[in-house]
Order: structure tokens, then sequence, then C-alpha cells
């Protein structure tokens, strides 16, 4: 017999970490996951519990500069809005039936979801006419709800204008989300992002107890540099995840590494190889050394900025701003990127001149985990959409919380350019472990000054560690259960190698899903309700 039920109406909320595409094609799970009514926590008497979730939060990155965003982050800066918007669209509830409400709900559905054509001319034409209104996409939305959202795209047309400088610089339309255009539209005439997310909600009709939270709250745009195990550094996300142009990728090879001087005080430093001096490279350093502040990661000489892309033109980017950043992504290869030359080994955000920066997380994102009974890690990019908000300052004490007692990786079914190099050895290709490591690492490093003091271990160690500018910071394995306590993964050709037993000496718990594979296409899919039965006996404590 069971004993007395301990209730609680806080923790009834379900928080995903994510990015756009990949997990637009699991939310239904998320969705039904939620409980109508009041979400509680319940633990009997046995010690086995489970929770009953109500409300449900997506964390999504701003640090997206690369496709239209990027040519909207030229013009106008602010935060990468692609994501956002993506999953905004993704939320949106399909008509039930034949309504005369549901049928302008999908209309304007399908235009914030439209995309002008990748042809600059034609997109230009088009883009005058959805302006204007004369737009076939305008047809089923009625007078009242087209002139309330044509002024917000007439308002964005007008700064367009103003922030013309031809012939040098103009706005390129080339395969322009509406979507984007109005959330940015919005955004510049309300002076707030959070202002333009609730305006474009309230004007689908996503769901009230469903959020979709900017991992940093800003006007300004937020961008990313990666370190590599090698010593190269990339700078901006679509560079690291999917490069459009290797001479714009702001490279630096090993030779040119800017971790060769090491600030006052420091520990040993760590070489290009991402090995401590004074350790056995049995004993490797999982992360990316942290660059002095005030030190740029850029390749620019004196006098760069007289020759290169966008020399003499007056955009949204500082002057000095590093040449990556500045450049136009609209155009890059998503399918068939090139390995990189070595594994990431740390994310960190960076300013327009490189220097790194430690901005803090979105006030609303500390609420939602303080609301949490669950945590996913969703499927998507690791290091572009994932460690990004992970690394912000407050979130790896929020998530280190025991209060929440589920925070799940849901393991991708491939590996990617940002997991490669991919040898097709599953000893040494990226792994589960290394996934939940990289989390780890992420979530100690974003509370890297409060963990300082006694958390070092003497050297040749064989912990991982995280490295600070005060040395280097060892964390044992059994405390990976503060942030992963559990992998839900796939079997099957390219998908990543699960040690299971290693996971379980860490307190972590595997949980494999039956998945599908495709002809053509690499790697293996989740079934929507495979995941959602996995996911749900580990909500309720049956796993």
């Amino acid at each position: 017999m069971s004993g007395p039920v301990v209730t609680s109406t806080k923790r009834n909320r379900l928080v995903v970490f994510s990015g756009g595409s990949a997990t637009n094609s699991i939310v239904d799970v998320f969705n039904e996951l939620l409980h109508p009514g009041e979400g509680v926590w319940r633990q009997n008497g046995n010690g086995n519990g489970g929770v009953e979730l109500q409300r449900l939060s997506y964390i999504i990155g701003i640090s997206d500069n690369g496709g239209s965003t990027s040519e909207i982050l030229r013009v106008f800066g602010g935060p990468g809005i692609g994501d956002v918007r993506s999953r905004l669209i993704r939320l949106v509830p399909e008509p039930i039936g034949t309504s005369e409400e549901g049928s302008v709900k999908s209309a304007i559905k399908h235009l914030l979801n439209y995309r002008l054509p990748a042809d600059e001319d034609l997109a230009k034409e088009e883009w005058l006419s959805i302006v204007e209104g004369t737009h076939l996409k305008w047809k089923k939305i009625p007078s009242d709800k087209r002139e309330l959202l044509r002024s917000f795209l007439v308002h964005l047309h007008s700064e367009i204008l103003k922030r013309a400088r031809p012939p040098i610089s103009t706005f390129n339309f080339h395969s322009a989300s509406i979507g984007n255009l109005f959330l940015t539209s919005a955004r510049l005439f309300f002076g707030s992002f959070e202002s333009a997310i609730y305006l474009f909600r309230s004007i689908t009709g996503v769901p009230e107890n469903v959020q979709v939270v900017p991992a940093i709250n800003s006007m300004f745009a937020h961008h990313i540099a990666a370190g590599l195990a090698d010593g190269t550094v990339i700078v901006g996300q679509n560079q690291i995840s999917h490069p459009s142009d290797l001479k714009a990728a702001g490279l630096l090879p090993s030779s040119e590494n800017i971790y060769s001087t090491v600030p006052s005080g420091a520990a040993t430093p760590i070489t290009p190889f991402g090995f401590t001096g004074n350790q056995s490279r049995l004993h490797p350093v999982l992360s990316w050394p942290t660059p002095v502040l005030g030190q740029g990661v850029g390749t620019e000489s004196e006098g760069s900025d007289d020759e290169g892309e966008g020399d003499g033109v007056e955009d949204a980017n500082l002057p000095g701003s590093h040449p990556s950043l500045k450049s136009r992504n609209i155009v890059f290869e998503k399918d068939n990127e090139p390995e990189l030359g070595s594994r990431v080994e740390r994310i960190w955000y960076i300013n327009p001149y490189g220097q790194e920066i430690r901005p803090p997380a979105n006030p609303k994102v500390l609420g939602a985990l303080g609301e949490a009974g669950a945590v996913v890690f969703s499927i998507g990019s690791l290091y572009t959409s994932i460690i990004p908000c992970l690394i912000l300052r407050g979130i790896g004490h929020a998530l280190s919380s025991p209060h929440i007692p589920i925070k799940i990786l849901i393991l991708n079914g491939s590996l990617d350019r940002e997991t490669g190099p991919v040898t097709g050895n599953p000893q040494v290709d990226f792994s589960a472990s290394d996934f939940v490591r990289a989390i780890v690492r992420a979530c100690v490093d974003s509370q890297s000054k409060s963990r300082l003091k006694g958390a070092f271990s003497p050297s040749g160690s064989p912990h991982p560690a995280i490295h600070t500018p005060q040395g280097n910071m060892f964390i044992p394995p059994g405390e990976y259960v503060k942030y992963v306590t559990h992998v839900v993964f796939l079997e099957g050709k390219g998908a990543p190698k699960v040690d299971v037993e290693e996971l379980g000496g860490w307190g972590v718990t595997a949980v494999k899903v039956e998945g599908q594979s495709f002809v053509g296409k690499k790697g293996v899919y989740y079934e929507v309700g495979r995941l959602k039965e996995a996911l749900r006996g580990i909500i309720e404590k049956k796993v």
C-alpha cells in the first residue's frame, strides 16, 4: 500500500532547450506530454514519483547569423530571430473543421511562413506586392487583419529605404522570410523583442500554456565563436555549422593561436591540441581556454578595413567589427558541409570585435527553470543551438537544482559537422558520453565564477576539466547527473555510439527507442509515437 501523496503546484513546467528545424519535427511529442488541469508533482511513500506537466517553455538561442537572418542583422542589427519565428509558426494550431476563424488563421500562418524567391529581383518584386497588399497571400485574410499585418510590413519597408545606401548597400530580399521581416518590424516599432513575440503569437493563436523564450532578452546581436582542439577558432554560428564562404569563416590556424599567451596567474597553458602541458595526453582537457578579456579572436591586421566586402558600407555593423560577422551568409550549404579539422572544444559569446563576453540568461528562462518539473535537451545542433543557451550566466546553477528531478538528453540520430570529424569508427567518433560531457562542461562554464574556490583537482587527475582564466576546474563524473539524468537514444547506422555501462556509472539512465531510417538520408530518425512513450515513461517515473 502506498504512502501519502505530497503535492506541489509549482513544478509543472516542461522546459525544452532546442534550435529550430530539427526539433520542429517532434514538437507534437512535447505538446502531448502536457496534462490538462493543474499540473503537480506527486511523490508516494515508496519513493517512486512522477511529474504531471501543464505548461511548456521552449528556450531558443539568438546567435543565428545565417540565411535571410544575416541580411536582417547586417541592415538592422538585433538578435537572430530565425529559430524563434520557426518555432512560433510550428506551434500555430491546425484549423479544426471548416470554420471561418480557422481558415483566417491558416492564411495568416501561410503568409508569415512564406519565403520570397531565391532570385533577388523576383524577391524584391514579390515583396513590393506584399507591402502594397496585392499579393495572392492576402486573398483569404480579412481587411481588418490584413491592414494590421500590412502596417508592420510597410513600417519595415520604410526603415529599409532609410538605411539604403545605393549602389553600395541595399537590402537583399533573396529567400527572405515574411515572418522574420514581420518580427523585425514589430521589434523595431516596440523597441522590444519580447513584445514582438507576444504580438506574433497573439495574431497566430499560439496556445497560452506554451512559451517561446529567447535565451537572451536583447535588442542587440549576440554572436558566438568556437575553439577547436587543434587551436583553430571559428567566428560566427553560420561558419561553425553551415559555412557559406570559407574565406569569410574567420578561421585561425594553429600557428596563429591567440591563446599562446596566458594571462598572469593562470594555470598551465593549454596547447593547440587541447591538453595541458603538465598532463598526460591520456587525460584531455575537455574545453577551450578562455581568452583574455579585451583580446579579440579576429584575423584582421592593421589596415584590414581598407579591403574586403563591406568596405565603405554604412550598415548596422560597428566600425572594426570582425569580418566574419559583417559578411552576407544568405546562401549556405546544409547537406554537404566540409568536415571540421578537429573537434569543437568550447563555445563562447563574442562582441562585434571578437572579444569574449559573458551575457546573462533571459530572466524568463531562469523563471521557467524555477518552475520546471522536467528539462529536455532536444535534438538538433549541439554546439550552435543547445550549448549557446547553456553557457549563459545563471543557467548552470538553475539546471543543477535538485528540485528539477528529470533532465533528459534526446540524442541525435546522426553526427554532423559540429560533432565531427566523422571517421566511421564508433570507437573514435563523437559518442553519447561526449554529448553529456559537452552539456556538463557548458553548464559548469556558465557558473565558473561561483565554482572556482576549492574546485580544482591535482595535476594529473583523470577527471574532465573546465578551463577558466584562473585555472583548470575538474568535474568528477559523479556530478554529471546534476545536469543530465537520462539519455534517450536510437541505434542504427550512423547513430552515435552509446556506452550504457559508462553512462550508468555516472548515474545517467540510457533509454533506447526504436527508430526508422530513410533511403538517401543519413542516420536514424525518431518515430513520434515511440519517442512520446519513452519520454512519458521517464517523466512518470516508469524508467
